[in-house]
């Protein structure tokens, strides 16, 4: 509150505002992120990611600069990751991975023999990044497309954006949420399900 600087003689004068220290404690860490990362499933699904050694794979071969800069420069330890199979029927979210090693050089662009090989991409000055997930688990089934455009609370996610073709894409906090509801939704039917099957 504003006061005023006029006072008396026989008034003393106010003592001196006392700094009370914030009872935040400051920011270190980044807040956690969420992505999607698409793949087909004939290529590589996310049951070829649970078989992996430790359930964990390199994501490389991604040739967009786009996606690539949210590779090198965004994905952080521990941010989650929904795994979309696209191509396939039906497209959809089929479960969630993590982030384990953050972007460094994607090596099939060094390899002659790899499809996704770039001679322009030298080991010294790479092009390309990749990141490291770890399968954290396979939803009891997939989320469609259709599903998630249907969903309230997603209409603005870009994977449901018509012509949205990028392979790595942010994802918000409230979109992350309402996937979870989702999942949790098909988790109460198969349960359902299951006990009525005896």
């Amino acid at each position: 509150m504003a006061r005023s600087s006029k006072r008396t003689t026989s008034t003393p004068p106010a003592p001196a505002p006392v700094e009370i220290p914030s009872i935040q404690p400051p920011v270190t860490e980044r807040e956690r992120q969420y992505w999607l990362v698409k793949s087909e499933p004939k290529v590589f699904s996310i049951h070829h990611l649970n078989k992996c050694q430790e359930q964990t794979a390199c994501w490389d071969g991604v040739r967009n600069y786009q996606a690539r800069n949210f590779l090198r420069d965004d994905f952080k330890l521990g941010d989650q990751v929904l795994f979309y199979h696209s191509n396939a029927e039906p497209p959809g979210i089929a479960g969630i991975a993590e982030v384990v090693r953050e972007g460094y050089p994607d090596h099939t662009a060094f390899d002659p023999n790899d499809h996704h090989f770039d001679p322009k991409s030298k080991p010294e000055n790479p092009t390309w990044f990749m990141v490291d997930l770890k399968l954290v688990r396979i939803f009891p089934e997939v989320i469609s497309l259709e599903k998630l455009k249907q969903t309230p609370g997603l209409e603005h996610m870009l994977v449901t954006r018509r012509g949205m073709r990028l392979s790595v894409q942010p994802v918000t906090k409230e979109e992350w949420q309402v996937i979870e509801s989702l999942e949790n939704e098909l988790k109460k039917t198969r349960a359902e399900d299951s006990q009525a099957r005896g």
